[in-house]
């Protein structure tokens, strides 16, 4: 027995003529928005506030950043400005050997042990390579 696959599910159905469901109501929410503004506040006072809600409700219906309705964007935008943030701040290795001072032969040793790896037995190396240094600079000044 074969089934029919339903294919394009992510698209909306066109409902009233070229618009979806959703395009219309931005639509028709925006007009009726803009009417009642223009009976309250009248053809002068009203201008300003009647252009700005007719293009967000335009844009709400026709724009469409990346293929993706802007709803989405202003959501994504809402939620950027409302969630905590979380800066990382990333030594640049470049601007960092400028400013160190050259490094000693124990300090190098050290951060080509780190590079490679520790295991057990150069950790005990450096360790003692350690050790045996700090007792000849004791000796030296007594």
């Amino acid at each position: 027995m074969q089934f029919k696959v339903p294919q394009f599910l992510d698209i909306e159905d066109k409902i009233f003529g070229p618009f979806t469901f959703r395009e219309f109501v931005y639509l028709a929410g925006g007009a009726g928005l803009c009417f009642i503004i223009y009976k309250l506040l009248g053809l002068i006072l009203g201008t300003i506030p009647i252009l700005i809600i007719a293009g967000f409700s335009l844009l709400l219906t026709f724009y469409r950043p990346n293929n993706k309705p802007f709803v989405n964007m202003i959501g994504a935008g809402f939620k950027y400005f409302t969630q905590n943030k979380l800066y990382i701040w990333k030594k640049d290795k470049e601007k960092d050997k400028t400013k160190r001072p050259p490094a000693s032969k124990d300090e190098i040793k050290i951060r080509m042990m780190s590079e490679e790896g520790l295991n057990g037995s150069k950790l005990r190396d450096l360790a003692w390579s350690l050790d045996v240094l700090d007792l000849s600079r004791h000796k030296n000044e007594l």
